[in-house]
């Protein structure tokens, strides 16, 4: 089944944020950009060097309207343990979601099949709640939080520019495309 250009599915949720539990729900967003970051667990290896990644790049995403959204399947209050005890976590002032019910992660297709882990996957979700994009690796493999910026930039310049679209390795500024039949075959 396909994700891209579905709508988010309804969640409620305790995060971990700025040194509070909050509660969240798919209510919370609608109306904005939002990342969704999946990873498999807290106190691990890769997982801690992805979202401190994302949280170097959190003030950037925040000017261009981004909520971003960890999510793992442990709990809000493992979250505020594990923010605790690392440095590289401390730096995180983004939501921290608690998804132990595997609610969130099922929805978005990305549960490990008889391990209640989440897959590691990235979302970004417009302000309609539509996923427009996706990235999943494996377990080994981490993101980079400068190629998610150079997506959430595209896509956000194709909603403002309807009719244009993002070339590959298309950075903001950059020429784009105008689909038309005097283009096909050109390229």
């Amino acid at each position: 089944m396909g994700i891209i250009n579905s709508e988010i599915k309804p969640f409620n949720a305790t995060a971990f944020k700025n040194g509070e539990f909050v509660e969240i729900s798919d209510a919370d967003v609608k109306g904005k950009w939002a990342v969704f970051f999946f990873y498999p667990a807290d106190f691990t290896f890769v997982c801690p060097t992805e979202l401190g990644d994302v949280a170097d790049k959190y003030e950037e995403l925040k000017r261009l309207g981004v909520e971003v959204f960890s999510v793992s399947t442990d709990t809000h209050f493992t979250h505020k343990a594990w923010h605790g005890s690392s440095d590289t976590i401390a730096k995180i002032n983004y939501y921290m979601v608690g998804d132990q019910t595997g609610t969130i992660t099922n929805n978005f297709g990305v549960m490990r099949e008889g391990q209640g882990l989440a897959d590691r996957a990235t979302f970004l979700i417009d302000p309609d709640g539509v996923i427009q994009a996706m990235e999943m690796t494996a377990e080994g493999v981490g993101r980079d939080a400068e190629d998610l910026m150079r997506k959430v930039k595209a896509a956000q310049y194709v909603r403002k520019h309807p009719g244009e679209v993002c070339p590959a390795k298309w950075k903001e500024g950059e020429e784009t495309l105008t689909p038309s039949l005097d283009l096909v075959g050109k390229i």
